[in-house]
């Protein structure tokens, strides 16, 4: 089983999750060098007799700690650049749902294909079946086909609440009177859990979100059967 399930969380489910769990990756490396360098040399002043101890500059070592620091940042600072550039990308997208909160549950709209419009409430505890996940199953599942781009526009009816689904790598606040846009491609089939992510009130640990990926052909039974 990979890292990421035995810590009970889902793997990369589109290219943008995979650019962040690679940076995150590429930053602790550079942390744990930097760490093992700073921890090695501490190690050696305190072990080794002062012979140094009445050098008053050293124009060189000055050089050296000021000029190898902000390379350092450079080498974080590019490819997290490039990341942000790449979450905030608009493409054209094939579907387009609108995801609206409330207190305390999801509302979604598909406008492109037909009016389909439905509620998704935590299942109780009584009622799950095995297999579901406590706190996260919904009596309705956002249902999008993988492998094309999916344009999500969220939105909020009373107060200020937050779609995420942390195996797709992306967030955004729901704004009452405000759209805010989220743009993602699914990258394999499955279903995939997340939860509101502002504190919206009482009920706020109860709101999760289910997402499933299926095929285009599914996806089309699915449009047609509803």
């Amino acid at each position: 089983m990979s890292l990421w399930g035995q810590m009970q969380l889902q793997e990369a489910a589109t290219p943008l999750m995979e650019q962040l769990i690679f940076f995150h990756d590429h930053a602790v490396l550079v942390l744990i060098l930097v760490v093992t360098f700073i921890s090695y040399v501490s190690f050696m002043l305190l072990s080794e007799k002062y012979t140094c101890r009445f050098i008053l500059e050293g124009k060189e070592i000055e050089t050296v700690w000021t000029i190898l620091p902000a390379f350092l940042l450079i080498f974080l600072a590019f490819p997290s650049l490039r990341l942000l550039y790449i979450l905030d990308e608009v493409y054209e997208p094939v579907l387009t749902v609108k995801s609206i909160g409330h207190q305390w549950y999801w509302s979604y709209e598909y406008s492109d294909l037909k009016n389909l419009e439905f509620d998704a409430f935590m299942i109780n505890e009584d009622q799950l079946k095995s297999g579901d996940y406590r706190l996260l199953e919904t009596n309705n599942r956002m249902v999008v086909p993988f492998g094309v781009g999916i344009r999500l526009l969220v939105t909020s009816e009373d107060v200020l609440h937050c779609w995420t689904i942390p195996s797709l790598g992306v967030k955004a606040d729901a704004i009452p009177g405000r759209l805010n846009q989220l743009n993602f491609t699914v990258s394999r089939p499955g279903v995939f859990y997340g939860q509101c992510s502002e504190i919206c009130g009482a009920n706020h640990s109860f709101m999760p979100i289910a997402m499933e990926a299926v095929t285009m052909p599914t996806f089309l039974k699915w449009i047609n059967s509803n």
